[in-house]
């Protein structure tokens, strides 16, 4: 079965930290770039970083800028999002979106428009004391 499965959420306090992983299934994630998204309660669903195939690029969110980070290890076939110092408004659904598309680490870079082949299921975030 073709699928990406993130993990690793759950509940920390302010500034704790969490590493979310995200693994391709049934597929071989070196050839797509990887976007992560999150979506709060209430809110529209928010991209916050991505990075490019090659793990050459990523782009970070200013709302999550300095705090978490984007890595993969294609060896793996999975893509890892470190997030640090984390406040209860990083609170959300975290989802991670696989595209092969062509130009994806111009769109990458931009923050432009991407088409992505697989979604994961997403994994919960909760920031609380």
């Amino acid at each position: 079965q073709l699928q990406l499965v993130e993990s690793g959420g759950g509940l920390v306090q302010p500034g704790g930290s969490l590493r979310l992983s995200c693994a391709a299934s049934g597929f071989t994630l070196d050839d797509y770039g990887i976007d992560w998204f999150r979506q709060a309660p209430g809110k529209e669903r928010e991209r916050v970083l991505c990075i490019s195939s090659s793990g050459s690029s990523a782009n970070y969110a200013d709302s999550v800028k300095g705090r978490f980070t984007i890595s993969r290890d294609n060896a793996k076939n999975t893509v890892y999002l470190q997030m640090n110092s984390l406040k209860p408004e990083d609170t959300a659904i975290y989802y991670c979106a696989a595209s092969r598309m062509k130009d994806f680490q111009a769109a990458c870079l931009s923050w432009g428009l991407a088409t992505y082949n697989y979604w994961g299921q997403g994994t919960q975030v909760t920031v609380s004391s």
